[in-house]
């Protein structure tokens, strides 16, 4: 008898914005070859073919950003999407709208370009959802004042060339203060909520409260989780200080007694808290999608987890590294 396939992954709103997504979204940055901030490069043939395959898996949800790689992830996923005829039905496409990476230039008129660009690159009349991205690069004063890039994304709602806005970015009491604004649907944290780190709880408690759909970006801590500290030893796009490497070092043994991947118990830490929506992992190849299914759906003892949060934080920094 053949296998029967896999269950389909389950629908669930986006907050308010009536966006029905998947728990797992499909992060681009890699694809739009960053060697600076992955320590490896994804060549234009092996992302338009990881593209190819993300239009024909079981997650349609998608995110990328205007500055992953200085729009080289969205002109790659636009390239193929012209040659498909569009976004399929169904499908959830996400950006980002940036400051302008030559010169730092965070302005409300950089923004429109931004998104305009965006438009431009991808081949599409409106983005579904655009985040103001890495608000950090500015003030909060800035961002929120009269003709700043808060104001210019609302305005480019206001006109059609974005459906939902939301806000993504890095520090999390900064990151608070913008979905308390009430302005912004949906908001990313991202390197913040791990198996490593949990400063975003706070943030995810926020979101929870005030109705944003909340998504939580590198569960893998940008690789050291599924490559491991021995093959991979960075966190955050840099490389970790000796006690995050050991950390990992005792998560990872942890796992190995149970006999699961490290891997699997950092997508799941993400997938299995109620108040995040949608769980970013990034792909650079096409292989990676089956197995990030096959790590989303990985049976994991109960017992694991006690076992992990008994394990001793990186630092004594309560913000930097918490395990509740």
């Amino acid at each position: 008898m053949s296998t029967p396939p896999p269950a389909p992954l389950p629908l669930r709103p986006l907050g308010r914005t009536g966006l029905m997504v998947h728990p797992l979204c499909i992060g681009c940055a890699a694809l739009g070859d960053m060697p600076d901030t992955f320590a490896y490069s994804v060549a234009e043939e092996q992302a338009l073919a990881t593209f190819g395959a993300v239009l024909d898996g079981p997650v349609h949800f998608i995110d990328t950003a205007a500055s992953y790689g200085d729009g080289e992830s969205e002109r790659r996923l636009g390239q193929v999407l012209r040659a498909r005829g569009g976004l399929p039905d169904g499908f959830v496409l996400a950006s980002k709208a940036d400051r302008d990476v030559h010169t730092g230039d965070f302005s409300g008129a950089q923004v429109r370009r931004s998104v305009e660009r965006s438009l431009r690159l991808l081949g599409i009349d409106q983005l579904q959802l655009c985040y103001l991205h890495d608000p950090e690069r500015t003030t909060f004063e800035a961002a929120m004042a009269p003709g700043g890039p808060v104001e210019a994304l609302r305005r480019c709602k206001e006109e059609g060339l974005v459906a939902h806005i939301g806000v993504a970015g890095g520090p999390i009491p900064m990151m608070i203060r913008y979905v308390e604004t009430g302005l912004f649907e949906a908001a990313i944290s991202h390197n913040r909520y791990t198996l490593l780190n949990v400063a975003a709880d706070p943030f995810f408690d926020a979101c929870q409260r005030l109705g944003v759909a909340a998504v939580n970006g590198a569960p893998y801590g940008s690789g050291i989780l599924v490559k491991g500290p021995g093959a991979y030893a960075r966190y955050a796009y840099q490389d970790a200080p000796p006690a995050v490497v050991e950390r990992a070092r005792r998560l990872e043994a942890v796992c190995a007694r149970h006999g699961v991947p490290l891997a699997a118990v950092a997508l799941q830490f993400s997938l299995r808290d109620p108040r995040i929506v949608s769980t970013i992992v990034g792909v650079s190849r096409p292989e990676r999608l089956a197995q990030t299914m096959e790590l989303a759906r990985r049976p994991i003892p109960e017992g694991l987890w006690a076992e992990l949060a008994a394990v001793p934080p990186a630092t004594d920094d309560p913000e930097a590294d918490r395990w509740r």
